[in-house]
């Protein structure tokens, strides 16, 4: 059960602090799916953010307006499923990382 609840707050920190609570909850946690999640949310910040930023520069001459409003609802999307998920006490994967780990 505490694994449960540990699953959902990583996945409901991108939307409050993206990289502390992965990082928290790795160091903290003795559960290993909880340490992957962790790392999962962590590693799947920074690539979205990364890729957010390459078209957030790319948009200026339009080629990355397309690819910048998809990877924005990705960013936002990718937690809330991974929230569900959690709260029925199933596997996800973040995309794209999710293989990764």
């Amino acid at each position: 059960m505490e694994s449960k609840w540990s699953k959902v707050i990583i996945h409901a920190s991108a939307f409050f602090a993206p990289f502390i609570v992965p990082i928290l909850f790795f160091l903290i946690s003795s559960e290993d799916e909880v340490k992957r999640i962790a790392m999962q949310a962590l590693l799947f910040q920074v690539v979205f953010g990364v890729l957010i930023a390459i078209a957030g520069v790319l948009s200026f001459v339009l080629i990355g307006l397309p690819f910048l409003l998809i990877f924005i609802a990705i960013f936002w999307i990718a937690p809330i499923i991974g929230i569900v998920k959690a709260l029925s006490d199933k596997n996800w994967n973040y995309p794209i990382v999710g293989r990764w780990i």
